[in-house]
């Protein structure tokens, strides 16, 4: 029996076992997947896991076998060996014998096509003559060749493990994986586990560590595909080459011209689709017909078996015949072994036509290839450095990370600095980038090379960007756009970020009209990304939430039209930001997910902090305490210098602090943000990060009024001069909290009600409950029960649609100190009033008194009046005899 690790099923064995365990009978279920999948090594961890266990019965097992499919009774025979002789008795009674009522009993049979028919039947009337026995059959299947997959409906299909199992996988033979590499060879082997491990053992382990790697197939997958193509005709095996040297997206036509197939391709093509290595899942006629190869592993099986010389010669001949002018290229650079200088120039001039369109991917495959056929050492540094900041402008970090010590070593350019400069910003690491920005801005010749000085301008527009600087991100941004033109890569790159700046300066109309201007004169390709997600992230910080969610999302989907993962990420980031504000929490955290993941692959960052604020933000008013502080520690773990960075790592702590009522915790994380806002714009700008409300209101629930309004007198004149209306209505919302703290109930009042105005019409559902909540615990602590109750009722509604239990425990608190709802009291305590059946809840909780009086919006001091006479009312002496008298 294999007894190799199970890697990635989880779900699988989870589901095995729930069927297994709430089984009051007789129970059959199927296991399907393909040759190598891991159904073995899944029946044996089941089986390890049902033997360990100490309140179940007996485990058989019987592994079928090719040449045992005639041997009528064979997989019966399997199964009752350890019974002992049978002699004439009947098989399926030997087999009855060995089941029980009580205690389950497993029945595993691997590789169940190959059972004979006898046995598979006399299982399944078993199933239906032996009703009181309980019993598990589980089959697993490669091919539904038998009758047993007709007749049972109860299936599952064990495909493909994701990256993260093959990580694990890799882990448990002691192979550390480069990120890029878990990808890749998760994509060629299909995640099939028995690939996973022939080259894990065919491979030296250099390849594992490397970023970027072509890998071959497994010895097996090539012995197979060997075989098959051998047993195929001249035309369909030339057919079938064919296809394995041009792209998926080539038309028949090219294949059976490159195959040189001059009679009846048709019947070639049909032979290819028999013999298992062509698929063609749409073509139901001959003119509909789009055949490729199964797999990427089948692809490069057949290029081995072909030979160098003849995968040379045949991309040779797909050169001359192929139209499209990269790939045509592509072709001529597979069949090139050695330096060829005008090849490497064809390169170099198309990866710059394809890095002007912003396909940055494409661009620098095409400048590595260009370098490697390069002889003059000068110009194969350059197009290695391009190669290199074409991967960052792509958002691959990891990849570009690898070519750093060649790049490293390569002599000192402008172009050289620009490059590491760039890397280091997209790694979060603000020092190292305004060194190597700064060297390369000063040795640059401004004359002889004015495109690699509009390429360093456009570097340290992002280095102001995710400094959060708006008049120098302009600066730059105009220079580099004056040096390289508004059509040039660096000057739209320059000109879809400058309108941030502009809005971040006090201009934010400026930047409107320039984000329209630019998303009409750029409307496709990925350059339009750029500016759509640009233009999205303006609009969420000028409260143009639905628009924002628009054009943030067209950013998400642009990706799949050669868009850069870079900006997918940060436009997934500032979505999240809609998601949460709109209170679509379940998609939220889903964006963050995918941002995280394009993180993670792509060795970006900057952007982790910004994903783990909002995620922090909904765990923690849901309630899920680890979740959030999870992701804290995510957001803390490798922070970088950026202000983009340290800002939402900080908000997220102070928000997870205000959902847990620690206001003092709120106090002195937010403080430092006040110094930093005096040399960061846009920290001071309104609407773009909300803390000054948060800090504030920390601030009043702690008791230090004055440093409260002194915090929102520095930012209400500069809110109403920009007209911001949730700035404004959140700036209110705290300034509320304090009158009422003055005692100026009606003032208080006001500024409630003016908040809730300006976000009349917003669809901040978030800020709508935190304003109503607010509002209504300064009513009560006013005395004015029965409208504090109407406000709170409005704030648990909308809490209890966002799923925030955090708050909708502490509405349901408020609703009841106050008296006037339903209130269900434990008849030992009928004399307690609401307000101390409140005190008493949160104090057998565990919370301290200041704890108490931030959660109920009251004074310590009143806490501790409360205890008093609950201690008298009840005859208790301290607070863990009152906890102690609840449980």
């Amino acid at each position: 029996m294999v007894t190799s690790e199970c890697v990635g099923r989880e779900r699988e064995l989870s589901e095995l076992q729930a069927r297994f365990d709430t089984s009051t009978g007789p129970d059959l279920v199927l296991v399907r997947g393909e040759a190598g999948i891991g159904k073995t090594t899944l029946l044996a961890r089941l089986t390890r896991l049902h033997q360990d266990r100490r309140d179940t019965g007996r485990t058989l097992w019987a592994q079928a076998a090719p040449w045992e499919t005639a041997n009528a009774g064979g997989i019966l025979g399997q199964l009752i060996q350890d019974a002992g002789p049978s002699g004439d008795t009947d098989p399926v009674d030997v087999l009855g014998t060995l089941l029980d009522e009580v205690e389950p009993t497993l029945i595993v049979i691997d590789d169940a096509e190959h059972a004979d028919a006898e046995s598979l039947q006399s299982l399944i009337s078993l199933t239906r003559t032996h009703r009181s026995l309980r019993f598990l059959i589980v089959a697993a299947m490669t091919h539904a060749t038998m009758p047993l997959a007709d007749l049972l409906t109860d299936q599952i299909h064990l495909t493909g493990l994701d990256t993260t199992a093959v990580a694990e996988l890799a882990a448990t033979r002691g192979l550390a994986l480069h990120p890029t590499m878990v990808d890749i060879l998760t994509r060629h082997t299909g995640g099939n586990p028995r690939a996973v491990i022939a080259l894990f053992d065919e491979l030296p382990s250099s390849v594992w560590s490397s970023a970027h790697q072509e890998l071959p197939a497994p010895s097996y997958v090539v012995d197979d595909i060997r075989a098959r193509l051998a047993a195929c005709s001249a035309p369909a095996r030339s057919l079938v080459e064919a296809l394995a040297i041009l792209d998926d997206a080539d038309t028949l036509d090219t294949a059976v011209t490159l195959a040189e197939i001059d009679v009846d391709p048709l019947s070639a093509m049909d032979e290819a689709l028999a013999s298992g290595l062509v698929v063609d899942p749409v073509g139901l006629t001959p003119a509909e017909t789009q055949p490729h190869l199964a797999d990427s592993m089948v692809q490069t099986a057949i290029l081995e078996v072909m030979g160098v010389r003849a995968v040379g010669d045949a991309h040779r001949r797909a050169a001359s015949i192929v139209t499209d002018p990269a790939r045509r290229l592509h072709h001529q650079v597979a069949a090139t072994p050695t330096a060829d200088p005008a090849l490497a120039d064809d390169l170099d001039r198309l990866a710059q036509q394809r890095g002007a369109e912003g396909a940055w991917a494409e661009a620098a495959e095409l400048f590595r290839q260009a370098g490697r056929l390069t002889a003059d050492p000068l110009l194969h540094d350059v197009r290695v450095t391009k190669a290199a900041d074409a991967l960052l402008a792509a958002g691959d970090c990891v990849g570009a990370g690898a070519l750093v010590p060649l790049v490293e070593s390569l002599r000192e350019t402008p172009m050289r600095n620009a490059t590491l400069a760039y890397l280091a910003i997209l790694r979060g690491r603000s020092a190292e980038a305004r060194v190597r920005l700064d060297r390369a801005w000063s040795i640059v010749n401004f004359e002889r090379e004015p495109d690699t000085a509009a390429v360093i301008a456009q570097r340290y527009v992002l280095h102001n960007l995710v400094r959060c600087q708006g008049s120098e991100l302009v600066q730059w941004a105009d220079r580099a756009i004056a040096m390289a033109g508004s059509q040039s890569p660096a000057g739209i790159e320059a000109a879809a970020i400058r309108g941030l700046g502009l809005a971040w300066s006090g201009h934010p109309d400026e930047a409107v009209a320039e984000y329209t201007s630019l998303t009409d004169r750029i409307k496709f390709g990925a350059q339009a990304q750029r500016a759509t997600m640009g233009r999205g992230w303006l609009e969420l910080g000028l409260d143009d939430v639905d628009a924002a969610r628009s054009h943030l999302e067209t950013a998400v989907s642009m990706a799949n039209l050669g868009g850069s993962r870079r900006i997918s990420l940060w436009a997934l980031g500032w979505l999240a930001r809609v998601q949460f504000l709109t209170g679509d929490w379940d998609p939220a955290l889903l964006s963050v997910e995918q941002g995280r993941a394009i993180a993670r692959t792509s060795g970006i960052e900057l952007a982790t902090p910004l994903l783990n604020w909002t995620a922090t933000q909904i765990h923690s008013l849901r309630g899920n305490w680890d979740d959030a502080e999870r992701s804290i520690a995510e957001a803390s773990t490798g922070i970088g210098d950026y202000e983009i960075m340290r800002i939402p790592a900080v908000l997220a702590r102070a928000h997870l602090a205000e959902a847990a009522a620690d206001y003092g915790k709120v106090r002195r994380t937010l403080e430092p943000l006040v110094h930093m806002a005096q040399d960061v714009p846009a920290l001071a700008e309104p609407g773009w990060w909300p803390w000054v409300d948060v800090l504030a209101n920390a601030l009043v629930v702690d008791g230090h009024l004055d440093a409260a309004d002194n915090l929102l007198s520095s930012y209400e004149d500069r809110i109403a001069e920009r007209g911001h209306r949730s700035a404004g209505a959140r700036v209110k919302y705290a300034r509320g909290r304090l009158l009422g703290a003055t005692g100026d109930i009606n003032a208080a009042r006001r500024t409630f009600d003016e908040a809730l105005e300006l976000l009349d019409g917003l669809p901040l559902r978030y800020d709508l409950a935190r304003v109503n909540f607010a509002y209504g615990q300064t009513l009560r602590r006013a005395g004015k029960r029965r409208a504090a109750d109407a406000v709170i009722g409005t704030a648990r509604e909308i809490y209890l649609s966002l799923g925030a239990t955090t708050y909708v425990e502490r509405c349901e608190r408020e609703l009841k100190a106050g008296g006037l709802t339903t209130s269900r009291v434990d008849p030992d305590r009928v004399g307690l009033t609401p307000q101390e059946e409140a005190v008493t809840a949160l104090v057998a909780r565990g919370l301290s008194n200041r704890e108490v009086a931030a959660e109920l919006y009251i004074s310590p001091k009143t806490v501790q009046y409360h205890l008093t006479r609950i201690y008298a009312k009840l005859g208790l002496r301290s607070r863990s005899e009152l906890a102690a008298s609840l449980r």
